[in-house]
This record gives C-alpha cells, structure tokens and sequence, in this order.
C-alpha cells in the first residue's frame, strides 16, 4: 500500500509564495509518476501539475505555468509544489497523487488515472 502525506499548506497573501510537499512511503517511489491537484469550495478538481519517475519532464496546467514549480527528491520519496505569485484564485486544497508507470518520461494529467491520492492540504490566498 502506497501513502502520500502533504504538508506546507496555510493562509498567505497575495503575491506571496508557498512550498507544498508530498512524502511517499510504501513502495518504490521512483517508480511513480506524481501529479498535483486542487479543489476549490463548489468546483471540480483541476490538474495543477505533473512530474515524470525520472523528473526529467513536467507538465503544468496553463493558470499556474512560470508561478508553480514541481520537483522530486526520490532519494526522500517527496514531491514539491512550489507556488509563487499566489492569487486568490488559487485558493484550494492541493492533493498530490502517484501513478505506478514504466517509462521514466511519462506523465499524467488525468486524475482517473492515479492509483494513490493524499488527504489534501489547504492553501488560502487572501486579496
């Protein structure tokens, strides 16, 4: 069994900066593709961003590409969001999930597609 624990979440204000974390225990962290997440009070979960095994390649969903950054530290088994440039809109509470995938290159975007889903951590961006 996979487990995502994220933390770093908080009340920060606008323009300000957050750095979201995602720890992995259970399996071979390398060996999953990661994935960032949100939902917001009354709307549908959106696609923030993702990140290959390798960490070679990323994918960002266009309201948060050169704000967000994703990175991983396999060698922590942890996954980063850092957000920059916070606006209120992007007020949230981010999940971070995990796909098991063969090639090192690969990222997915679709959250039907992940096997392992965290609790979620809430991120307020006041005006």
């Amino acid at each position: 069994q996979v487990r995502l624990v994220e933390s770093g979440g908080g009340l920060v204000q606008a323009g300000g900066s957050l750095r979201l974390s995602c720890a992995v225990s259970g399996r071979t962290f390398s060996s999953y593709a990661m994935g960032w997440f949100r939902q917001a009070p009354g709307k549908e979960r959106e696609f923030v961003a993702a990140i290959s095994w390798s960490g070679g390649t990323t994918y960002y969903a266009d309201s948060v590409k050169g704000r967000f950054t994703i990175e991983r530290e396999n060698a922590k088994n942890t996954v980063y969001l850092q957000a920059t440039s916070l606006k209120p809109e992007d007020t949230a509470v981010y999940s971070c999930a995990a796909k098991l995938v063969a090639m090192n290159t690969q990222v997915v975007v679709r959250a039907v597609s992940y096997d392992y889903w965290g609790q979620g951590t809430q991120v307020t961006v006041s005006s």
